[in-house]
């Protein structure tokens, strides 16, 4: 395993090293997952696969990183997540002009029911909220790689409880458990966050 800082890859990713670079974007994967997770919501996610989108945020970065000026880690993480933000933007685009095209298929059939359906699809706000302010940062990053070291469905609870504000009753129907088996899958990924810590945990 490549013991090398993050500033330290950085560093060699700007001199033209791209095994560097390959491994300081290994690195982010977590970061990157959970704010495409965070901008895409479940209506796109039927049609795009997060995954996807940061495989195109990673080839971008590689094909964009001799124009980074930034010298220092929190300057780069903000160039990657403008760099995703912007894929995100252009996924939700191409979502809302499929929906606009079925609504108008659907028309000529529901014209007499005078049913409407409403999407909320929408680009990536510009707002900073709590939960947006949280991904931000080198923290954010640490957070998100902890985060991927938990088993999947206690990750899920925690990012939609502590960075989407979801309530118990939402997360249980989201991930098909009950409130209680949500509420213990929230204590011992808590737990296991203050292990790999070594601190008390922040949320």
């Amino acid at each position: 395993m490549n013991d090398d800082t993050n500033s330290a890859l950085l560093v060699r990713a700007k001199g033209g090293d791209r095994d560097a670079l390959g491994n300081l974007l290994d690195r982010y994967r977590p970061y990157l997952r959970i704010l495409a997770l965070r901008y895409l919501d479940s209506g796109v996610r039927q049609r795009v696969d997060p995954s996807d989108v940061i495989q195109q945020t990673c080839l971008d970065i590689h094909r964009d990183i001799d124009g980074f000026r930034g010298d220092h880690e929190a300057e780069w993480i903000g160039w990657v997540r403008r760099i995703l933000e912007n894929n995100v933007n252009q996924v939700i685009r191409r979502h809302i002009q499929a929906q606009k095209r079925s609504v108008r298929k659907e028309t000529v059939v529901d014209k007499s029911s005078g049913a409407h359906r409403i999407y909320n699809a929408g680009p990536v706000s510009k707002e900073s909220s709590p939960s947006h302010r949280v991904m931000k940062g080198e923290r954010a990053v640490r957070l998100a790689i902890m985060l991927g070291k938990l088993p999947e469905v206690q990750r899920e609870a925690i990012r939609l409880r502590y960075l989407e504000g979801r309530t118990l009753q939402q997360i249980a129907k989201s991930i098909g458990r009950s409130e209680m088996a949500v509420a213990g899958l929230l204590k011992r990924g808590l737990r296991s966050l203050r292990d790999l810590s070594g601190t008390e945990s922040s949320f």
